[in-house]
């Protein structure tokens, strides 16, 4: 079975090792150690398709609690019913979410080009002024 090191997976999934020890210090990941004192950090391939998980969970827009939980839902030997059921119910929350800051983003977006309107207006306003100015100068 493939092993990889903390730098191995830093450098495929292109974050840091850093980042790899925060997602350990919150349960995510769980390394075997290895040599003197434990130093080294030996990832199985269990921890490594956690890692790729968790990454994909980031990118939807999951809380580490929420990715937590679902990884280790799909571990668990209970049925599958009550984990579906708790993936779609995080699914639609946050569809609801992402819906709601699509709607923001679309007014903040339409206030902006009200914005940008009222200036080009004001400039186009001004530029005869300013032109009359300069000739009798």
């Amino acid at each position: 079975m493939p092993t990889y090191t903390i730098t191995e997976l830093a450098e495929e999934f292109a974050i840091t090792p850093r980042a790899i020890r925060f997602y350990e210090d919150h349960g995510i990941l769980n390394p075997k150690r290895e040599g003197v004192g434990g130093r080294q950090r030996v990832y199985p391939a269990r921890e490594r398709t956690r890692l790729k998980l968790t990454l994909r969970g980031k990118r939807l827009g999951f809380t580490l609690a929420e990715i937590k939980d679902l990884i280790d839902m799909y571990e668990s030997p209970k049925d599958t019913q009550p984990q579906l059921q708790r993936f779609l119910g995080l699914l639609q929350q946050h569809r609801e979410k992402l819906e709601q800051q699509r709607e923001d983003l679309e007014l903040t977006l339409s206030e902006i080009a009200a914005h940008e309107e009222q200036c080009r207006q004001l400039l186009a306003d001004a530029k005869p002024k300013n032109k009359r100015k300069a000739v009798a100068a």
